[in-house]
């Protein structure tokens, strides 16, 4: 069974969306090592459509090193219901399609590592509400940008508790959280 691994780059606000914003921040070379290792620690990428395509535009120009080569090349799972097969070329592409619950649950069935999903605000969202995500990867950057696509949905069925693994300050005040869902918290 693989784990669903949600990594973003969040501001204060919970904002996810477009984060250019991020480039005015130094992560460092922790903040580096921390995308790296979960890059290489996946056996897929899991990502909606937008995100995706944006990806796919971007990173075959910036295969230059390791990190670049292995987005390159890992294997890709798009959730659309509106990509054709003849448009997902970015390396190894398999397009999901139906109910996103159903396909990605599937899916998280019969593989066997990680399935990062960075970006894909709505799909986050659908993952969050359905309680399918195993551990968040975060990089919250010390700004509050008060508009933008948020990572959690407004409302869920019910809380979720989510368990500190680990944590770290680096660089320009960005904080890289490690958070496991499906924490069982003693009363």
């Amino acid at each position: 069974m693989s784990k669903i691994v949600v990594t973003e780059f969040v501001s204060l606000d919970g904002v996810i969306e477009e984060p250019r914003w991020t480039f005015d921040f130094d992560r460092a070379t922790e903040g580096d090592k921390f995308k790296y290792e979960e890059l290489f620690e996946a056996q897929a990428l899991l990502l909606g459509r937008v995100t995706y395509e944006g990806f796919a535009a971007a990173w075959p120009n910036m295969g230059h090193d390791e990190f670049g080569q292995r987005m390159n090349n890992i294997e890709k799972y798009v959730v659309s219901s509106t990509l054709a097969d003849e448009d997902a070329t970015w390396g190894k592409t398999t397009v999901l399609r139906g109910d996103v619950v159903v396909e990605v649950t599937r899916l998280k069935n019969q593989t066997g590592g990680n399935l990062l999903v960075a970006g894909s605000a709505q799909l986050v969202q659908t993952l969050v509400a359905h309680d399918l995500v195993d551990e968040y990867r975060l990089m919250i950057f010390p700004i509050v940008l008060g508009a933008g696509k948020r990572m959690f949905p407004p409302s869920l069925p019910r809380p979720s508790t989510l368990s500190l693994t680990n944590s770290q300050t680096v660089g320009s005040g960005v904080v890289l959280l490690n958070l496991s869902a499906h924490a069982d918290i003693a009363s």
